[in-house]
C-alpha cells in the first residue's frame, strides 16, 4: 500500500508538471529502434553523401547487431563503454574506435533531424592510435612470394599480386574493369578514389603480363578483371587465400593493406622520393598538390618498375611468359 501512494504521488507530481505520463509510455512504445536509426542514417545521409556507408552498415550489424532491437534512447553510456572494451580485446582497438566513432554518427545524425535525445556515445575516450608501419620486409618477401604462387585459387593469387604491384586500395584493385586499362599506355585510369579523385596508376611489366594473361583466358562479355559470383559481380572475399598464404608463409600481422605500404616502402629503398611515392599511392596532401601538378607519370613508372623489380628478386622469382599458365613463377 506504502508504494502504490508513492507511485500515487509521482504520477500526481509529473501531471501537476503537465506531462501526460501514459503519453510518455506511448512515445517510448512507438520510438525508432537503433537499427531503425542506423537505417535511416544508411539510406537517407550514408549513400549520397559517405563512401564508406557499407562498410558502416556491414561493421554496425556485425558487432553492435545485438543493439538493433533496442529503443534507441533505452541505450546507455555505461553499456557503449562494455562494448568498446570488448571488441578492443576481440577485434582489436582500431576496431572499437570505428565502430564507436560509427554509433556517434548515427546519434549525431539523427538528432540533427529532430531526434529528441541524448547521445549516449559522449564521454567515450577513443583507444590511442599508434600509425601502422606494417610492410613485407626482404627477408619475407621469399616466403610471402612462394606460399602465394604455391596457392590454388588464380583470381585470389592475381588480385593479391595486381595489389603489390599497383599499391592501389583494395577496393579499387577489386573492382577493375577492362576498359580502365589503357595497354598502349601500360595506365590503369581509376574513375574515382577514396579521396574522390581520379587516379592514374602506371603499370609495370609484371602488372601487364598478370593482365594479357588474364585478357586472354577471360570472357569479352564480363567487364570485371576480378570476376565473382557474389551481387556485385566481381570478386569480393580474398580473406580465405589470405589467411592460407599467412599460414604457409609463416608471417603474422600482415593484411591486405599493407600491400600498398610495402610498394611504397620498397620505392623509398630504391630512392624515390616522397611526391613520388604520394604519386604512386594517390595520397592527397596539400603540401603535395602543386608539385602533383607538375609531376608527369615517368619518374612514377620508374621507381615503380624499380621496386617490383627488387621484390622479384628478392623473392627469387623468375618471371615467364606464357600465356595458358601463371606469368610468375617460382625460379
Amino acid at each position: 500500500v506504502e508504494q502504490a501512494r508513492k507511485k500515487a504521488c509521482e504520477v500526481l507530481s509529473t501531471i501537476a508538471n503537465g506531462i501526460n505520463p501514459n503519453e510518455e509510455k506511448r512515445k517510448i512504445r512507438n520510438e525508432i529502434t537503433f537499427g531503425e536509426m542506423v537505417n535511416d542514417y544508411i539510406y537517407k545521409y550514408g549513400k549520397q553523401h559517405t563512401k564508406s556507408w557499407e562498410d558502416t552498415e556491414r561493421t554496425l550489424k556485425r558487432l553492435a547487431g545485438n543493439l538493433y532491437p533496442r529503443r534507441a534512447s533505452s541505450i546507455t553510456n555505461r553499456e557503449l563503454l562494455a562494448l568498446h572494451i570488448k571488441i578492443g580485446e576481440g577485434c582489436g582497438q582500431y576496431q572499437a574506435n570505428r565502430v564507436i566513432e560509427k554509433i556517434r554518427s548515427v546519434y549525431n545524425k539523427m538528432i540533427e533531424w529532430g531526434w529528441e535525445g541524448k547521445n549516449p556515445v559522449r564521454g567515450i575516450k577513443k583507444y590511442d592510435e599508434r600509425a601502422r608501419d606494417r610492410f613485407l620486409l626482404p627477408d619475407e618477401m621469399p616466403r610471402f612470394m612462394q606460399a602465394l604462387m604455391a596457392d590454388d585459387n588464380e583470381t585470389a593469387r592475381d588480385y593479391i599480386l595486381m595489389s603489390l604491384f599497383t599499391g592501389a586500395r583494395r577496393t579499387n584493385v577489386l573492382s577493375m574493369r577492362w576498359e580502365q586499362i589503357d595497354f598502349r599506355n601500360s595506365i590503369w585510369r581509376i574513375p574515382e578514389t577514396k579521396n574522390g579523385d581520379s587516379q592514374m596508376v602506371v603499370l609495370v611489366l609484371p602488372a601487364l603480363e598478370l593482365l594479357q594473361r588474364r585478357f586472354a583466358g577471360t570472357d569479352k562479355e564480363n567487364p570485371w578483371i576480378f570476376p565473382g559470383s557474389g551481387k556485385k559481380g566481381h570478386f569480393s572475399d580474398p580473406k580465405k587465400t589470405w589467411k592460407r598464404i599467412l599460414k604457409r608463409a609463416q608471417l603474422d600481422n600482415l593484411r591486405i593493406h599493407d600491400l600498398r605500404r610495402t610498394l611504397g616502402s620498397w620505392q623509398a629503398a630504391m630512392g624515390a622520393s616522397s611526391f613520388v611515392i604520394g604519386k604512386t599511392l594517390g595520397h592527397k596532401s596539400s603540401e603535395a598538390t602543386a608539385i602533383y601538378a607538375r609531376l608527369n607519370l615517368d619518374p612514377v613508372r620508374e621507381s615503380v618498375t624499380l621496386a617490383t623489380q627488387a621484390m622479384i628478386n628478392a623473392a627469387e622469382i623468375k618471371k615467364t611468359i606464357i600465356s595458358d599458365s601463371i606469368t610468375l613463377q617460382l625460379g
